[in-house]
């Protein structure tokens, strides 16, 4: 079954994701304003070629691999994104109460966008809240802390858009909300599993000290067409 997780964004796509897909049986999407996501059976050239036409011109898409790929001359690379791919050990973690989560749903969207723009934890668009089980911290009736869940493929969901106010580093917050997702993920039966850039150093030294451990490398192409 871990052999999702070589291409989770296919996987999911095609499985507990699959109905924000858009697609082909070979190469498949989520809307922009969800995720800039692609996701590819193979890829390669074929399966490029049969995503390129259905997308509109100057799409900005995103493309997940855990090896380097040679990508076609007609997409524009624009960056290239080393990260690393990391798996729960399954352990569940006693929780934190120091501050109070809340559920956050579609009237929140305004402040988790400003949030992540603020603090660009991955892409995050006007309906990525569809993922679901966002969870947020508020002081004094602000969002200053969040995370939530992304691509969910059997028998793995990826914790993702952890990210804290800069003016409230430091407290906590991110660990209390990593804990409360790995926790809600185990419960399900299902193993936490989450992506960071290679060069966030601080982000992977808390989710070792949380249980998880890199399984991959994985690196991110930001292509338009």
């Amino acid at each position: 079954m871990e052999d999702v997780l070589n291409n989770p964004v296919w996987y999911a796509l095609n499985t507990h994701n699959a109905k924000l897909a858009y697609g082909f049986d070979n190469a498949k999407y989520f809307n922009t304003d969800v995720s800039p996501f692609i996701g590819l059976r193979d890829n390669d050239i074929d399966h490029f070629d049969q995503l390129y036409p259905v997308l509109n011109e100057g799409r900005i898409c995103l493309l997940a691999s855990t090896v380097l790929l040679d990508i076609p001359a007609k997409w524009t690379t624009i960056a290239f994104v080393p990260g690393v791919q990391m798996v729960h050990n399954n352990i569940k973690i006693p929780a934190l109460d120091f501050h109070p989560l809340k559920p956050l749903s579609e009237s929140n969207c305004a402040d988790m966008l400003a949030l992540t723009q603020l603090t660009n934890p991955g892409p995050f668009g006007n309906n990525t809240i569809q993922f679901g089980h966002y969870e947020g911290i508020f002081d004094d009736g602000n969002l200053v802390a969040m995370a939530g869940q992304r691509m969910h493929v059997p028998g793995y969901a990826e914790i993702s858009a952890v990210c804290t106010h800069p003016d409230f580093t430091s407290k906590g917050y991110a660990r209390q909300l990593l804990i409360s997702q790995i926790n809600r993920i185990i419960l399900t039966g299902e193993t936490p599993f989450l992506h960071c850039r290679s060069d966030n150093k601080r982000a992977i030294q808390l989710y070792n000290s949380l249980g998880f451990s890199e399984r991959s490398a994985m690196h991110f192409y930001i292509l338009k067409k």
